[in-house]
């Protein structure tokens, strides 16, 4: 792990200049250049909130707002764009970066690297987006939000190690692409990022409760819209199964990268 550290920090500012190159090249010719990584999530959050607040605002005691279900919904998605745009972006990143990994020699590992630096600027970027939304809608989150960074940063370790895990496959078995983005939708709707668990029959919510996005999501959600801290407890539980995934992931990537190499 430390000649991995030390091999990173030798290509700092290889990373530092491609994450900038890759936000660069996303909105080249844009007129609105980086505004698209938020307007996206947020039309997203307001065609659920134009169609589902009527049936669900009702149903979220304890936040004394009439854009309740808007405030929950954005909490929610805030989450949910991290973990599932890290993923999607991880599982073809090797395929995508196939002429660099045969053309120059540098740390392969770099690669998942420079991916969660874009996707952390993305985020940062939604999150300030979100909270100047907060602020129009006249819902100001309380001091436990200062737990936002942590739990933002348990997603993306989370998602990474899951994303590269399932990209080192990709590169062997690419019907996985086609079968991530159908399980990602799926996940979605069996976590609570559109509806409060609440509002499920009680016999059903303690299913929903085994999904491990749960905690993380209802964390979200509890620092941003109710004023109460993240599900500790739980998220403990998250960060061994994550340093376990990530620890499973670099062992394959690593035994995996001269193969990927020749598979490309």
């Amino acid at each position: 792990m430390s000649s991995v550290l030390r091999s990173l920090w030798s290509y700092r500012f290889f990373i530092l200049s491609s994450i900038k190159n890759d936000l660069r090249a996303r909105f080249t010719r844009s007129k609105l250049g980086g505004l698209w990584m938020v307007i996206h999530p947020l039309a997203q959050v307001l065609i659920f909130a134009l169609i589902l607040s009527e049936v669900l605002s009702a149903k979220l005691p304890g936040v004394d707002n009439k854009y309740a279900y808007a405030l929950y919904l954005m909490a929610g998605m805030l989450f949910w764009t991290l973990f599932a745009e890290t993923i999607q972006r991880c599982l073809t990143l090797f395929i995508d970066n196939a002429n660099l990994m045969k053309k120059m020699a540098f740390p392969r590992l770099c690669l998942p690297v420079i991916a969660a630096g874009t996707m952390l600027v993305n985020n940062v970027l939604l999150c300030a987006a979100i909270f100047g939304v907060f602020a129009v809608l006249g819902h100001f989150p309380d001091a436990n939000a200062i737990w936002l960074p942590v739990l933002v940063l348990m997603t993306l370790a989370l998602a990474m190690s899951l994303g590269t895990l399932l990209g080192v496959i990709n590169v062997f078995m690419r019907d996985l692409g086609q079968v991530i983005p159908v399980v990602l939708n799926a996940l979605f709707w069996l976590t609570p990022v559109v509806y409060n668990l609440n509002a499920l029959p009680a016999r059903y919510q303690a299913w929903f409760k085994f999904n491990p996005l749960y905690v993380l999501v209802t964390s979200y959600q509890n620092v941003l819209v109710y004023g109460k801290p993240p599900l500790w407890g739980q998220l403990g539980g998250l960060v061994l199964a994550t340093v376990l995934l990530a620890g499973v992931a670099l062992v394959m990537f690593r035994k995996s990268s001269a193969e990927m190499v020749d598979a490309l």
